[in-house]
């Protein structure tokens, strides 16, 4: 089989998470990884590997190089926020197919994908950099308030929080840019309007410059000001497709992409699209799980053929609907209790998944002074004929299931 050269990252929720990417490629293709930390679960599907930090590029550079002395690859992929611009660089560097570094970084740098957008006519949000307080107070000011504060260049809707008037704008400020100085390609804060309507993503395939969009996925989100997603929805007959198909193939020319799968992120409001992003890689959350359950399209085999120029198939073979339920407790504190009722799962064929990814015993820390990686307990994922009786089995998984903690206590009572 081609042997494709996948980069991926090694941090404990890998498996949970992206461990299906890796198995749906492996299935179609010899998989050579750089990772960096020593393969574990991932040995299985692999025929060799390096160990290296991707945001290394020396190193990176070493280690790709030492996969092509040993194997004829034909692609570089990844499914890792971080390491999108990184990986074009390494396939350039080896000569293979790959999106312009330049592409990348518009697609991971939010302000210059504004300004792409803007320029190309893409309908999307005000936007302003701010670089202190005061810049922000001067940008909400000119958008005028309700505004979104986020990081530049983070993923997961890390440091996002709305700032509703001048007083809320200090503590909102100071919690983006606390998200901010984690980001790779920048560290500054966006100020930006604030979009008010549903949320949803398209997930698009892209293959020498025509996107193609597959799927919807319909959005929850948690409780404001934050924007943390507790789930989603993918349904084979969505209507909103057609509409939305062609404002995120706009999206996506527009800041250069021409080969692989993106996460188009956007709002309805009154009714129509409003970009927020564009993620040059799979969904997370299990989104492309979702997608293959509800249409029958491998977007993992998809990333990987446009990877390496070769057309994908898109062929719809499935006509439903799944729905994923993030799991978070009700509070700050400690696991007590983390399970699903014995034999409920037996008894339901439409439970097609239950992942915990903490066990009893395990502190778990919901934002602000947390986030997904810290909060986040597991997900269920449940299928149906329709999204809406996907999402009702998903609320009656959620009655079967005990997740509880013991709070934190106040500063107060200590």
């Amino acid at each position: 089989m081609p042997t494709i050269l996948v980069v991926a990252a090694a941090d404990p929720e890998a498996e949970a998470y992206r461990g299906y990417c890796l198995e749906a490629v492996a299935a179609r293709y010899d998989v050579v990884l750089i990772t960096p930390a020593a393969p574990t679960w991932e040995r299985k599907f692999i025929t060799d590997f390096e160990i290296a930090d991707p945001c290394d590029a020396r190193a990176l550079a070493a280690a790709g190089q030492a996969l092509a002395e040993r194997h004829e690859l034909t692609g570089v992929m990844t499914w890792t926020e971080w390491y999108l611009v990184q990986t074009a660089r390494l396939a350039r560097r080896l000569g293979l197919p790959t999106n312009s570094p330049e592409a990348m970084d518009a697609a991971r740098n939010k302000a210059t994908a504004r300004t792409l957008f803007a320029r190309h006519g893409v309908p999307s949000a005000a936007s302003m950099t701010a670089r202190s307080l005061l810049e922000a107070a001067l940008a909400a000011e000119t958008i005028g308030y309700p505004v979104v504060l986020k990081p530049a260049a983070r993923a997961g809707s890390l440091g996002v929080i709305r700032v509703n008037s001048a007083e809320e704008l200090p503590r909102g400020f100071e919690f983006a840019a606390a998200g901010a100085r984690d980001g790779i390609e920048s560290t500054k804060v966006l100020v930006e309007e604030y979009l008010d309507g549903p949320e949803v993503s398209v997930e698009c395939v892209t293959h020498r410059g025509h996107t193609t969009a597959v799927a919807v996925t319909r959005k929850t989100l948690g409780a404001p000001p934050f924007f943390e997603e507790i789930a989603h929805s993918v349904d084979a007959a969505d209507p909103l497709l057609d509409q939305v198909a062609p404002v995120a193939a706009a999206a996506v020319k527009a800041l250069g992409i021409t080969d692989g799968v993106q996460h188009v992120e956007m709002r309805l409001v009154d009714g129509r699209p409003r970009l927020i992003e564009v993620n040059a890689r799979i969904g997370g959350d299990m989104i492309g799980h979702l997608v293959q359950l509800a249409t029958g399209v491998d977007l993992a085999r998809a990333a990987a053929d446009t990877a390496r120029r070769q057309a994908p198939d898109l062929a719809r073979t499935r006509h439903s609907a799944a729905a994923i339920r993030l799991l978070y407790p009700s509070a700050s504190g400690t696991l007590t209790h983390c399970h699903l009722d014995a034999g409920f799962a037996t008894r339901t064929p439409w439970l097609e998944q239950v992942t915990f990814q903490r066990t009893v015993g395990d502190t778990v820390t919901l934002s602000p002074a947390g986030d997904m990686f810290s909060a986040r307990a597991g997900f269920l994922i449940t299928t149906g004929p329709t999204a809406d009786v996907a999402q009702a089995r998903a609320d009656e998984a959620l009655a079967h299931l005990t997740l509880a903690v013991a709070p934190k206590p106040s500063a107060s009572a200590a």
